[in-house]
């Protein structure tokens, strides 16, 4: 668990960084009540991976139709996690530039995020994928098939899949512009997205960026992270939000 020495760590990095920027996965949703993907309780342990694959929608669409109402299905009623809304007051306040994201479930937007680089995809549209037209999602839990005859897909990007290039270089920029990236809630382990933390570490070294890492399990940047804090991504935010109310906005301690 995190020390109140690494919370107050935290809190001076955020204060004292020019241009912070978040890198966020899936456990900043888990409060929300939305399944990770690589833990032993994930989603990936429970539904083969490759049905989120460009392969399998070609060869089994009604398979993966099925698949994807589901899991927007799932999205109704969905309230933004603590991280969610901890991250777009920081932004409010200044103190957060933006925030890349792995996750596909429009929270961080939902919770009044401004700059929000979605790297996956978004699930809450669905896009034709012969003629390109982009729809709300409920156009394909209804029917699966654009007016041009074309099949409808969630606007997410497939395992088989580049990244949308816009989204990829703005989020190599702020990586690139940083001086202190936070992750919350992702085990850095997909890529190209993880590259991007990587980025940052090799920035560190020559002294221009701090990489700060909050998650419950570890990632296989720990070692090489300025700071590390291990627990529920909500649980540390909260507390570090606390240490920053109590510094007030001059940076002192409030009485």
């Amino acid at each position: 668990m995190a020390s109140s020495g690494d919370i107050q760590r935290l809190a001076t990095l955020v204060r004292r960084a020019r241009y912070m920027v978040a890198f966020t996965g899936a456990g900043a949703s888990t409060e929300s009540g939305l399944p990770d993907f690589r833990s032993s309780q994930g989603l990936w342990r429970r539904v083969p991976q490759h049905m989120a694959s460009l392969a399998f929608m070609e060869r089994h669409f009604d398979e993966f139709v099925a698949f994807y109402r589901q899991r927007i299905e799932a999205l109704k009623g969905v309230q933004p996690s603590r991280v969610h809304r901890i991250l777009a007051r920081w932004e409010a306040a200044g103190w957060l530039k933006a925030v890349i994201t792995q996750n596909v479930d429009g929270l961080h937007q939902q919770a009044g995020s401004r700059r929000v680089l979605p790297l996956h995809g978004d699930l809450r549209t669905c896009r034709c994928q012969r003629c390109g037209r982009t729809q709300p999602s409920e156009a394909f839990l209804s029917r699966p098939y654009c007016d041009c005859g074309g099949r409808l897909r969630p606007n997410v990007v497939l395992f088989g899949e580049s990244l949308p290039a816009a989204v990829w270089q703005q989020s190599h920029q702020e990586a690139l512009r940083c001086d202190l990236m936070l992750v919350v809630g992702s085990s850095l382990e997909v890529y190209p997205a993880a590259s991007l933390p990587e980025l940052v570490v090799r920035r560190a070294a020559a002294g221009e960026a701090v990489l700060a890492i909050v998650n419950r399990d570890p990632t296989p940047l720990d070692e090489q992270a300025g700071l590390v804090l291990r627990g529920v991504a909500g649980d540390i935010l909260e507390q570090v939000d606390q240490e920053l109310a109590r510094l007030g906005s001059n940076g002192d301690p409030v009485e």
